[in-house]
């Protein structure tokens, strides 16, 4: 079987974790926590990195730091995963959805001014696949109308675009470190604070609304609930394993770009003859490879194709159902203008296997299948 995913492993994970049990040092904070936010700080130019234990709880700090009420309202794609969503509803936000481009499955940024109100607190792009949204059109609009921008970049690390570090563009940049992304810690993610005012409040809502790292750094004589947190700390078992990746980053990204590249060389013939469609990456970004899709004609030839590789042990999957379709979405938001692409292109977009050391006769395998159900 060709498994749709399989987690990263560098042969370094072992090492650091037993070294983060040696230091009797397990929760959050400790040396292997520092190492990767010195590492992620350095590598993108961020003034300062928080570990989290999801992308999740990353965004949940962004609406926190955004001091997000009920009846505001904030801006994003409803082709994202519900985390996106959740973070700011959970601060009684309205969640206001734009459609997304054909051509990249962004929001499109030029639907996003339209949907701006007097509620409006916030835009929240989302990079799919680790292709960056077109940035200086959302920067614009944010400036104009005095609007954060918080980049859900969970698919996004060691992408860029126009050479910056994607997460590293707006106020706040969230990262995951899911066992499905390109790096991982099993459950964990990363805030990106691009505002040297915002660090010391992201450091206490980190600490659960406390001076604590104030007061470990002797700053303060005792340390106290001074603000509204939550426990935003991963233990250093997840650090250690990640550190194991991160020192990799480079030879995990190029590998993984090798089979990307693979998968569109093979597959471009049948793109030319207008049987499927490939992804589309601007000039301007670079993306890391995080998944390969195609699209099918309409959402019954993907499903015939699914079974198609199914039947060959191969695993392919279809990606989000659009938030605003769902009953959670209707509840808590709505969809500005009209729902040209994002339906209709969710329900032709099919992710094929991809993961770090991929068989070049595994991606063989598959785009023979999918050549064989196109009869070419």
């Amino acid at each position: 079987m060709i498994p749709f995913n399989k987690a990263p492993v560098t042969g370094d994970e072992q090492y650091y974790m037993q070294q983060a049990i040696q230091n009797r040092k397990l929760s959050g904070d400790g040396p292997f926590t520092k190492k990767c936010q010195e590492w992620l700080e350095a590598s993108f130019h961020s003034p300062k990195a928080y570990l989290t234990p999801s992308c999740t709880h990353a965004l949940e700090m962004s609406a926190l730091l955004l001091d997000i009420q009920p009846g505001d309202e904030v801006i994003m794609p409803s082709y994202t995963f519900v985390s996106t969503a959740n973070a700011f509803v959970l601060r009684g936000a309205a969640i206001v959805f734009v459609d997304i481009r054909p051509d990249t499955m962004n929001m499109d940024e030029n639907l996003i001014e339209a949907a701006v109100t007097s509620k409006t607190k916030a835009i929240v792009p989302v990079h799919y696949a680790g292709v960056a949204c077109e940035m200086d059109t959302i920067l614009s609009i944010a400036d104009k109308y005095r609007l954060a921008v918080v980049e859900d970049a969970a698919q996004g690390v060691m992408s860029t675009y126009k050479g910056q570090a994607l997460g590293t563009i707006g106020d706040f940049g969230c990262y995951s470190f899911h066992d499905t992304k390109n790096y991982t810690s099993g459950e964990g993610g990363a805030l990106l604070v691009n505002d040297e005012k915002n660090k010391e409040q992201a450091e206490i809502i980190r600490e659960k609304g406390t001076n604590r790292s104030r007061f470990l750094r002797g700053q303060v004589d005792k340390y106290s609930w001074v603000n509204v947190g939550s426990s935003y700390l991963p233990g250093e078992l997840n650090a250690a394993y990640l550190y194991a990746q991160l020192r990799h980053a480079n030879a995990i990204n190029e590998d993984r770009l090798t089979s990307w590249n693979m998968y569109y060389d093979t597959l471009e013939p049948l793109a030319d003859k207008g049987l499927l469609e490939l992804p589309v990456i601007p000039k301007e970004c670079r993306h890391n490879a995080h998944m390969f899709y195609i699209k099918t004609k309409d959402i019954e030839e993907r499903t015939a194709l699914v079974e198609w590789l199914k039947e060959d042990n191969i695993i392919s999957v279809f990606h989000y159902v659009p938030l605003h379709s769902s009953e959670a979405g209707r509840h808590f938001g709505r969809f500005h203008g009209e729902d040209r692409f994002t339906t209709r292109e969710s329900e032709r977009l099919l992710r094929l296997p991809m993961f770090y050391e991929m068989k070049k006769r595994d991606i063989e395998d598959i785009t023979n299948r999918i050549r064989s159900f196109y009869k070419c």
